[in-house]
């Protein structure tokens, strides 16, 4: 591979065998091998003196630097300094969970003389990560197709593709609101939407709080009273120490962390769009591994780049007894777990010891190809009974544990732990 101008082989095809018919034509004195040389000459002659002086120079940009799942961006191959160039070509590096159009990855073009080229491929991503794209290699010939400039390997990009989170919604309000400001209905009373009690007007409520039929069948005025509305917070815990299944990307089959991913974005972006504050913790190898409690659009970038970041393997030297969840009290911390794993069932348990309300979500698939292999079947059988085993020591410990299945999941768990508040407790004496 080269950057500077080379002749092709179709000029050195055409001066050599040009210059071999002059010389037996005029050895053999044969006038009709010159007839046949003579095209073959003008083409070399013309290919010489046309010889491409100023080297073109190339870049490749992505349209976009990240993308959801299933979603495309435009890769786009610039070349400068093209008065001497003609055509120009350029070949991508095909990478799993990336689809090109045109398929082959080789797109082409035809000078216009404007100076500058620019060759586009349409990709798209169809599973969340970071991965490079964009590897490939440019190249261009002269007019006459007489001069070569390249093969020249272009820069890698990047492209981050979020999680595309699935289907949630929640009509469950948070357990405890702790916050100010939000639509949680809180225990206190306050200004709010949500009825509480009609009672005897006291001074400084509103005229518009007055409930004029009761006033009028008591014959004193009575108004009614509301609830405060608060905001929640929110803390993520998505168990990447493991990945239990393959993944066949967005229209495929889905692995335990792709489900975990997919889960916990959905749901930190619902949390998020209610005003809620949301915060995540990732339990494997990944550089950043914590995001404190926030909320606002730009938090919810935040969430998703980190949870494309996700690598799968258990994070060396991890003890959960010491981690620092950076959570308040009255916070409810959603783990999202295969249950597999020693570290995730520590921590489980360490969060709720630590009189938080938690829930966990299992994200094993309920579809798992284990082959024709019997010994194979076999140990995961025998896993799938330790795993039942765990599942009923977290629930012994109060932690309800539910399956992921998209909207309404923790409707019924959420009304449970706010109604666990609200009972009184026994105190011993």
């Amino acid at each position: 591979m080269t950057a500077t101008w080379r002749p092709t082989t179709a000029l050195l095809r055409a001066a050599l065998v040009s210059v071999l018919l002059a010389a037996l034509a005029v050895v053999l004195g044969r006038p009709d091998l010159l007839v046949l040389a003579t095209p073959l000459l003008v083409h070399a002659v013309a290919c010489v003196v046309r010889r491409p002086v100023e080297v073109p120079t190339a870049t490749g940009t992505l349209g976009v630097g990240a993308v959801r799942e299933g979603e495309g961006t435009t890769y786009r191959v610039d070349l400068e300094h093209t008065d001497a160039v003609e055509h120009a070509v350029t070949a991508v590096g095909r990478h799993r969970w990336t689809v090109l159009r045109p398929a082959n990855g080789v797109v082409s073009a035809t000078a216009s003389g404007a100076g500058r080229m620019r060759l586009a491929m349409a990709m798209a991503s169809t599973r969340w990560g970071v991965r490079p794209l964009g590897d490939g290699l440019v190249a261009a010939t002269s007019a006459w197709a007489g001069w070569q400039w390249g093969p020249v390997r272009l820069p890698m990009r990047t492209l981050t593709t979020l999680p595309l989170p699935g289907r949630f919604d929640s009509r469950a309000p948070a357990p405890h609101p702790i916050g100010l400001v939000g639509t949680n209905p809180a225990r206190r009373p306050g200004d709010g939407s949500e009825l509480a009690s009609i009672r005897p007007f006291q001074p400084g409520d509103r005229l518009r709080r007055v409930q004029w039929r009761v006033s009028l069948r008591t014959r004193t005025i009575h108004v009614t009273s509301t609830v405060a509305e608060q905001d929640a917070s929110v803390l993520l815990v998505v168990d990447s120490g493991v990945e239990v299944g393959e993944s066949g990307g967005l229209h495929g089959l889905a692995s335990s962390l792709d489900i975990a991913v997919r889960a916990a974005g959905a749901v930190a972006e619902h949390y998020l769009h209610r005003g809620d504050r949301v915060g995540l913790r990732m339990l494997g190898s990944t550089r950043q591994s914590a995001l404190s409690p926030a909320a606002g659009r730009r938090h919810l970038r935040a969430v998703l780049e980190t949870l494309a970041r996700v690598v799968p393997g258990e994070s060396a030297g991890l003890d959960p007894t010491r981690m620092r969840f950076r959570v308040s009290a009255g916070s409810v911390v959603i783990v999202f777990s295969p249950l597999l794993s020693h570290t995730a069932v520590v921590t489980i348990t360490t969060l709720a010891s630590r009189g938080l309300d938690v829930v966990v979500v299992d994200t094993l698939p309920e579809e798992l190809d284990i082959g024709d292999d019997r010994r194979r079947a076999l140990a995961w059988r025998m896993r799938l009974l330790e795993r039942e085993d765990v599942i009923g020591r977290v629930r012994r410990h109060g932690i309800p544990v539910v399956a992921w299945h998209g909207p309404g999941t923790l409707d019924q768990i959420l009304v449970q732990l706010g109604r666990r508040g609200s009972r009184p407790r026994p105190v011993a004496r």
